[in-house]
């Protein structure tokens, strides 16, 4: 009570009074109280979850005033995988940027599972990433932009761009870098090699971090995998080349996730827009 207080710049009297009053006008405890301090009834948790809806429609609605007083000025929450992040988002984010320069855009980073986490507890307005299954939330909705696949990517100046008519095979024996093969990313890739009845790949390094393939795959002869949206990207990765061998099994949509119930921002809606332009030129690529 007292940190809430603190938190509400009021006393904690004040606190106390509002909690009592609300549950007074409920009917039900909200807090169980004890020699540990308070914790949530399920009744308190159910206002709680609520709250956080009916709270995150008024900063909505206040966003939207201030659209429709300026178009110009806004702001947007965005949840991204980090090569998502480095690519297409990036793009997408740039083209907006030059038509509404006061435009503020938040990105939150993390793996598929964070990002729905992030979404539900609408810490941001739409979620882009790789959905390699639909998500099991009802409350969840999904528009696929367009269809990718992984390939095998090398430093400009690997020896294996100088050769002709390679195949998977040939790669297996090379020092790969590849994310960590127990996670959706790297079941993937698993798919990938055994599909063509081959060993998955001794890798030397396991990340997720593209930003430390690319440095060591640029720079030395190492091998990785990556997006094909990673490589189509304009003004990217300048130090890496896609060598022509697709992986197979790898194809799965690019999509945004957003939640059913919640209206969007005018500026998220600005974003789809200008995402699905960008998909269509991918598309093209």
């Amino acid at each position: 009570m007292a940190k809430a207080a603190m938190r509400l710049a009021v006393s904690q009297p004040a606190v106390s009074k509002s909690i009592a009053d609300m549950e007074r006008a409920l009917g039900v405890r909200l807090l169980d109280r004890g020699a540990q301090g308070v914790a949530p009834t399920r009744y308190g948790r159910a206002l709680i979850r609520r709250g956080v809806a009916v709270f995150d429609e008024l900063r909505q609605g206040v966003k939207e005033i201030e659209f429709l007083a300026d178009p110009t000025v806004g702001e947007v929450r965005i949840g991204t995988t980090e090569p998502l992040a480095a690519s297409f988002v990036s793009v997408v984010i740039e083209r907006l940027s030059q038509r509404y320069p006061r435009i503020v855009f938040r990105l939150e980073q993390g793996h598929t599972a964070t990002l729905y986490h992030d979404l539900r507890e609408r810490r941001v307005e739409l979620v882009i990433t790789r959905t390699f299954e639909p998500p099991a939330e009802e409350h969840m909705q999904t528009e696929n932009l367009f269809d990718d696949v992984h390939v095998v990517v090398a430093g400009a100046k690997n020896k294996w761009l100088r050769r002709r008519g390679v195949k998977l095979a040939d790669l297996v024996d090379e020092r790969w870098i590849l994310p960590p093969l127990d996670t959706l990313h790297g079941a993937l890739i698993v798919k990938a090699f055994r599909s063509v009845g081959l060993d998955v790949p001794a890798a030397t390094i396991f990340t997720f971090s593209f930003a430390l393939r690319e440095r060591l795959v640029g720079a030395g002869p190492f091998l990785t995998t990556a997006p094909t949206f990673l490589m189509l990207s304009p003004g990217n990765h300048s130090w890496l080349r896609e060598l022509p061998i697709e992986l197979p099994a790898t194809r799965s949509p690019i999509a945004i996730v957003t939640l059913k119930e919640r209206a969007l921002g005018p500026v998220a809606e600005l974003f789809i827009k200008q995402a699905r332009d960008v998909a269509k030129e991918l598309a093209k690529g």
